[in-house]
C-alpha cells in the first residue's frame, strides 16, 4: 500500500474508542498534527493482536502534536507513530 500523506501534512488522529487492542493514544484522538516521516509499511498491531491471521500492512507515520494542544501547556512537540488508518487529511483550519 503506497503511502498516503506526506512530511509537513496536517493530519487529524480518528476520534473513535474502538473495541479491542488499538495502538492511537487516547490523548491524541481527535487532535491534529503534522506528518514528520513515513516509518515504512508494518502489520497493523490492532490486528496481529485480535489473532487476524492476515492482518493489513499499512504506512506508519511519525506525527508531531504541540504539547499545548495536547495538556494545554509546554512549548514543545510530542511524536507518536501512527498507522494509517487511523489518520485523516485535517483542512486548512484544522477541521
Amino acid at each position: 500500500m503506497p503511502a498516503e500523506f506526506r512530511a509537513g501534512e496536517r493530519v487529524r488522529v480518528r476520534a473513535g474508542d474502538p473495541a479491542g487492542h488499538t495502538r492511537a493514544p487516547r490523548y491524541v484522538r481527535g487532535q491534529v498534527g503534522r506528518i514528520v516521516e513515513c516509518q515504512g509499511s508494518w502489520e497493523l498491531a490492532d490486528e496481529v493482536a485480535a489473532g487476524v491471521a492476515a492482518p493489513r500492512v499499512e504506512p506508519v507515520y511519525t506525527v508531531a502534536f504541540a504539547a499545548g494542544d495536547l495538556w494545554g501547556e509546554g512549548g514543545h512537540e510530542v511524536t507518536v507513530d501512527l498507522w494509517e488508518s487511523y489518520i485523516e487529511r485535517a483542512g486548512e483550519d484544522g477541521a
